[in-house]
């Protein structure tokens, strides 16, 4: 088990450089804590309010002009990435900013608000979403640019995984994301039964969690800023024994994506919820394919399914995360398949996101040939979508209230 991320938070003020600093130093010497305490980090991270909120004027050069601004000084002051937080359905304009905002940086992370529980599914977010994965697509080779970009739905600030990460405001806090395959492929591994792997999967995980809160409340009450706690997600890593498709496989499904697979993750994550630990963000299983080895050898034979994917997100996980979709795919379907996951996060009151990545000049089948150590090469996934007709295309904002 690793530490993706220590994650900060911070409400920029007009010299965005007065906060940084100190929590660049606190971030420095928490990394240097928990190493201490026997675990790998393998970032540092700063995320701060919505953007929209404290860019002023909220205008597009003024846009790009801070978030050029603030990812300099976060990387200045030791961090490895920025997270500005998502644009926002009442100020629809911060939609149209994302693009060049992603051209103009290279460490910064944007995310776009699709649903929430107060407003329920904006069709018009939807939409400026699907147009920025259209745009980011084409902004860096292999459509690069959109890991640095999600749609979110129903996601509260405090998660410390990107994109997703934002901040609620107020004082600084910070929030550790783990890195945590391993320990679900340890668990199943040679387990004579499903209640003794998830046994213990959960031991591990609270003997973990207990070890990782105890440093991190040192560290609150010793610097005055306050622990936001742990997302222990399973999230992987390229390699099979950090693999969760290795982990599905382990429990007794021949490959993931064949039936059973949807026991298996609602499984992997009760273990996750019987753990008792303070928690932040999604507290679920990472499913991305281009992230994960034995998932994406899954994608490429074409036993793992982008439906699939979305249906393990109604019992676990964060949504769809790096899918590599056909270059031509159009606006139209990606905002047809942002609609169905907006519903899942509200009918089941729970976070999910959606990071989409369309790769120029692939088609379905096709190979991919990503260049990036996190990555684990796949096969272009098909996208079964259409434009939506009406009345779904002439509906503004459709209400979905919890079961």
């Amino acid at each position: 088990m690793k530490i993706r991320s220590i994650t900060s938070f911070i409400s920029p003020t007009r010299v965005p450089e007065a906060g940084i600093t100190p929590l660049g130093k606190f971030s420095r010497d928490a990394k240097s804590a928990f190493e201490d305490a026997g675990y790998e980090v393998q970032t540092t991270r700063l995320a701060t309010t919505p953007f929209p909120r404290w860019i002023k004027p909220l205008t597009q050069s003024r846009a790009v002009e801070a978030a050029v601004a603030i990812e300099a000084s976060a990387i200045e002051h030791g961090f490895g990435y920025v997270a500005l937080g998502p644009a926002l359905p009442e100020l629809l304009e911060s939609y149209t900013f994302i693009p060049d905002l992603l051209a103009a940086t290279k460490d910064a992370f944007f995310s776009g608000v699709i649903a929430d529980a107060k407003r329920g599914i904006s069709m018009a977010a939807i939409r400026h979403s699907a147009e920025i994965i259209a745009k980011a697509s084409t902004l860096e080779a292999n459509g690069f640019a959109n890991l640095r970009f999600a749609a979110l739905a129903h996601v509260p600030p405090g998660s410390p995984f990107f994109p997703a990460a934002y901040h609620r405001g107020g004082k600084p806090a910070f929030a550790i994301a783990t890195q945590a395959a391993d320990l679900a492929v340890a668990a199943f591994t040679d387990a004579r039964s499903i209640p003794e792997g998830s046994h213990r999967l959960s031991e591990s995980i609270e003997a973990h969690t207990t070890k990782l809160a105890k440093v991190a409340e040192k560290f609150s009450r010793k610097h005055g800023i306050n622990f936001g706690g742990i997302d222990f997600s399973l999230a992987p890593f390229p390699e099979e024994n950090e693999s969760l498709g290795t982990a599905f496989e382990r429990m007794g499904i021949p490959k993931v994506g064949l039936q059973g697979s949807l026991a298996a993750a609602a499984i992997l994550t009760q273990a996750i919820d019987a753990a008792d630990f303070p928690r932040a963000g999604f507290c679920g299983l990472l499913l991305p394919p281009l992230e994960d080895s034995t998932l994406a050898k899954r994608a490429a034979e074409g036993t793992l399914t982008i439906n699939d994917l979305l249906l393990f997100s109604a019992v676990c996980g964060t949504g769809l995360d790096t899918i590599p979709l056909p270059g031509n795919t159009t606006v139209e379907q990606i905002s047809a398949l942002l609609l169905d996951l907006s519903a899942l996060a509200l009918r089941l009151d729970k976070p999910l996101t959606a990071r989409l990545m369309p790769i120029p000049g692939k088609q379905a089948g096709d190979e991919t040939a990503f260049d990036f150590p996190y990555f684990a090469n796949s096969r272009v996934m098909s996208m079964h979508a259409q434009a939506l007709r009406s009345p779904f295309s002439e509906t503004d904002n459709i209400q979905l209230k919890r079961r």
